[in-house]
């Protein structure tokens, strides 16, 4: 069975998937609900077909440290999961100046804002890694 791919810009709880990059090649947050990344702020105009008119904004971003077990639910990762913000280093985990959050296996971290503050994230500036082939981020946005 193909794993859901959920469109719940709405939120208040919108799973993304389970990211699964090659390690040193970060994977876009959002690949896997807009794979050509359209709603990208760098990329929105208006006009463009299947662009909504505003990019995504979350109050929080929870990503766990696991990955699939082969269809039988998730199984902790073998090692790290990083959150990164790309910037003009080599934009992977060995930047240390572009890491935002380092996600060891089988726990989970939070990017969040106070509640009902309209400090918010977008999804789209933030990319996945990972220390070990295979492993993997489970990671779901709430919306405000």
């Amino acid at each position: 069975m193909a794993n859901s791919v959920l469109q719940s810009r709405q939120g208040p709880l919108w799973p993304l998937g389970s990211l699964a990059p090659t390690p040193g090649t970060p994977v876009n947050m959002m690949s896997l609900v807009d794979p050509t990344l359209v709603n990208a702020p760098d990329k929105v105009t208006p006009g463009t077909v299947g662009a909504n008119e505003y990019t995504v904004r979350a109050q929080q971003i929870i990503i766990q440290g696991m990955k699939s077990n082969g269809g039988n639910g998730l199984t902790n990762n073998t090692g790290n999961v990083y959150v990164i913000l790309k910037g003009k280093g080599s934009n992977n985990r060995t930047d240390t100046g572009c890491i935002v959050l380092t996600v060891p296996a089988g726990q989970t971290g939070v990017i969040a804002s106070a509640p009902m503050v309209m400090n918010v994230f977008n999804p789209y500036l933030l990319w996945i890694d990972c220390d070990t082939v295979g492993d993997a981020a489970q990671v779901t946005l709430i919306i405000q």
